[in-house]
């Protein structure tokens, strides 16, 4: 398998009315499929912060913005493979033989209702066997049904009403194929990271699905599996991942992205 060293980061531009607290989840871990030489997170005006790991494994830094304009700035040099694994024939792995850290990726979350889509997953897979070939069935269907449109939905948009709308972005996609896995009882998580040559680019989301025995990347914005993926966290879903969680009067005024061969 050929291998591929990214240049990635991201630039957000704020503004703080008070005193704002803030997590930062920006920064990419070595782990399944990549191999992190270099990882910066800076930060002007710079403040005091404290790093910590999440309930998922991610890397957070904690940190309280001053009034005014900061600049958060963030690098990475990744390796990582220019092709996703992919197994058509990947059975279908019981519950009972799945790894326990696995189980909460089959309940339903905050916005991927997957106990109310169990009729639409059957829809979608009449005749399809369990395993691998769910999974990609239902990514196919939502690259092929939903269209890809900015300005349908927000932050608070769920599995079930991207499913009603027909419409959204990565994270909306992600969402629905997590909670169509999850109600046919295949394990299901939210990805974000950055994707090389992403179209426009900006940062990415996407699900894995865990069958027999490992996790599988699945992308519905994508035609064809597309390699070249810097993972920065896993989750339930988007409440889980989000770059920038605020708990104080702050905007986003501007955010570049950039993923480039190294």
């Amino acid at each position: 398998m050929r291998l591929m060293i990214l240049d990635a980061g991201c630039e957000m531009t704020l503004e703080a009315t008070d005193f704002a607290p803030v997590v930062l989840m920006l920064q990419p871990q070595t782990g399944e499929g990549q191999s992190v030489w270099q990882s910066e997170l800076g930060l002007k005006p710079e403040v005091p912060f404290r790093d910590y790991l999440d309930g998922f494994g991610n890397h957070c830094r904690r940190l309280i913005l001053p009034p005014g304009r900061s600049i958060i700035r963030t690098s990475c040099r990744v390796t990582c493979p220019d092709e996703i694994a992919v197994d058509p024939n990947a059975p279908f792995t019981l519950v009972q033989e799945l790894p326990d850290e696995a189980l909460q990726f089959l309940l339903p979350s905050r916005y991927c209702e997957s106990d109310q889509l169990l009729q639409m997953a059957w829809r979608i897979l009449p005749n399809v066997p369990p395993g691998y070939a769910q999974a990609e069935a239902i990514r196919q269907w939502i690259h092929t049904h939903l269209r890809y449109e900015y300005g349908v939905s927000n932050a608070s948009t769920s599995a079930m009403e991207t499913a009603k709308v027909g419409a959204g972005v990565c994270r909306d996609f992600a969402h629905l194929g997590i909670a169509l896995c999850r109600s046919v009882r295949i394990p299901a998580r939210m990805v974000v990271g950055y994707l090389y040559q992403l179209d426009p680019m900006d940062l990415h989301a996407w699900f894995e699905a865990f069958i027999g025995g490992r996790w599988y990347t699945f992308d519905p914005t994508q035609t064809h599996p597309k390699g070249n993926r810097i993972v920065i966290a896993y989750g339930r879903d988007a409440a889980d991942v989000a770059q920038l969680s605020e708990y104080g009067p702050l905007q986003t005024t501007e955010m570049k992205v950039w993923v480039n061969p190294a």
